[in-house]
């Protein structure tokens, strides 16, 4: 199973910025846990939503070519919580693009209010690891995420109509 971390783009900007949103819901299981009696969205996963906006404008910007995967969090500093009931935006930004190698930007927002920045590095696998073996299909970029960018695409359409 594959968790999603975005629930849908706002903005889809290419090769420049990106808007996702994602509801925070006790439906999720892994809130029960975390923390017993004062649920909160664990900020791994927050780093995780970054990473899924901030890695398919890479992705995309680059035509899915690449099997683009998180190289490294830059930077995580959280100034607060968020809790079920809430929406979250991340707001990635793309900061840098080459064949090997990309970095974003990131704000993380809560009802208006900045709750996380977080930077990240990506790196292709195809570009850097050239001895290695990968599997043709594109890995990292599955249906679920060729969903979130076809919705996106087709409310944009809908909008201008």
């Amino acid at each position: 199973m594959r968790w999603i971390w975005i629930d849908k783009f706002k903005e889809f900007n290419s090769g420049k910025n990106a808007v996702a949103v994602k509801n925070i819901s006790l439906a999720e299981e892994h809130l029960h846990d975390h923390f017993q009696g004062y649920p909160v969205m664990p900020e791994c996963l927050m780093i995780e939503g970054m990473a899924q906006t901030a890695g398919l404008l890479v992705g995309e910007h680059g035509g899915f070519k690449e099997k683009v995967i998180l190289a490294k969090v830059n930077k995580a500093e959280f100034y607060d919580y968020a809790r079920p009931g809430e929406t979250i935006e991340h707001h990635a930004e793309l900061v840098s693009f080459a064949p090997e190698a990309a970095s974003a930007a990131g704000k993380v927002y809560k009802q208006g209010n900045l709750l996380a920045e977080i930077n990240l590095m990506f790196s292709h696998l195809d570009n850097n690891i050239s001895s290695k073996r990968f599997p043709e299909e594109n890995f990292v970029f599955t249906e679920m995420f060729e969903w979130l960018m076809r919705d996106y695409h087709a409310r944009v359409k809908l909008e201008q109509s």
